[in-house]
């Protein structure tokens, strides 16, 4: 099991150059993957710079590490410019770039923001449109869609992505939720959670146990990726060594761990540099 920090390009450290050095020490303190929440409007209100022009940063200041979005919300974006600045993160890291996509969260600045009546089926039916149309202009080909809510016409991205056949998606959202659940089995990896608030829960090792059942059946192969975490350790470290250790035992690939932007920059830090909570050896 590979382990992410998820962090934010917001706040008092979420400028792009401390960012980019916050990813650098990630990389030298035994983080495989450093993940960004992509927001316009940061909620709470807090400063913030452009995740994707910081994650350009971050591509330059590591070497091995992956780096994407958890997650781009889809239907608040323009699904051509999506492709062609994921295709140039690519790019710029060596292949190193995931793109982790939701519909959105419908409380969200950003959707306010927009000023329009954005359903969350409507949204579904967007996001769906949308990974259709990026992964059609990965391809390099010409590409024309006509869709219920989006329309391209002979329109052909170059260069490719430096990964093959794309670069990875990941879909997030609930798991107890068909639609997500469905739309991540059809796509490269999930990074879904258990379950919203007020009845937050986490997700456990038999739900990613069903999920990599599920995926296995359809797809034929062990290649579906499972991304569980993007919240704060727990204070019972104790807990929280036997919650990532049934995990890495149920066959997940990446447990994320958040650091909210709102912590002091030395706290931050500092729980950067300790490095993740790991399962125990098997």
């Amino acid at each position: 099991m590979r382990y992410g920090l998820d962090i934010s390009s917001a706040g008092s450290w979420g400028d792009p150059r401390t960012m980019a050095e916050m990813a650098a020490l990630a990389e030298t303190s035994g983080w495989d993957g450093v993940f960004l929440e992509d927001y316009v409007f940061f909620p709470g209100g807090l400063e913030s710079f452009d995740p994707w022009v910081t994650l350009a940063a971050i591509a330059l200041a590591t070497d091995t590490v992956r780096l994407g979005t958890l997650v781009t919300p889809l239907p608040l974006r323009q699904p051509a410019r999506v492709a062609v600045e994921a295709m140039t993160l690519d790019h710029l890291s060596g292949g190193r770039f995931v793109l982790g996509v939701g519909a959105g969260d419908p409380a969200s600045d950003d959707v306010r923001a927009r000023g329009d009546s954005l359903t969350a089926r409507s949204a579904a039916e967007i996001l769906d449109e949308s990974i259709e149309v990026i992964t059609a202009l990965w391809s390099g080909k010409e590409t024309t869609f006509h869709g219920s809510h989006l329309d391209l016409n002979d329109a052909t991205l170059r260069p490719r992505p430096l990964q093959r056949p794309g670069i990875p998606i990941w879909v997030g959202g609930c798991l107890t939720r068909r639609g997500p659940r469905e739309r991540a089995l059809r796509w490269d990896g999930a990074c879904l959670y258990g379950e919203p608030p007020p009845t937050w829960r986490d997700v456990t090792a038999d739900d990613v146990r069903a999920l990599r059942h599920d995926a296995r059946e359809r797809r034929g192969d062990d290649t579906f990726v499972v991304a569980v975490g993007g919240r704060e350790r727990r204070d019972d470290l104790v807990a929280e060594i036997d919650y990532v250790t049934s995990l890495a035992e149920a066959g997940t690939d990446w447990w994320h761990e958040y650091v909210p932007p709102r912590l002091p920059y030395d706290t931050a830090r500092a729980l950067v540099e300790a490095g993740p909570i790991r399962a125990r050896p098997s």
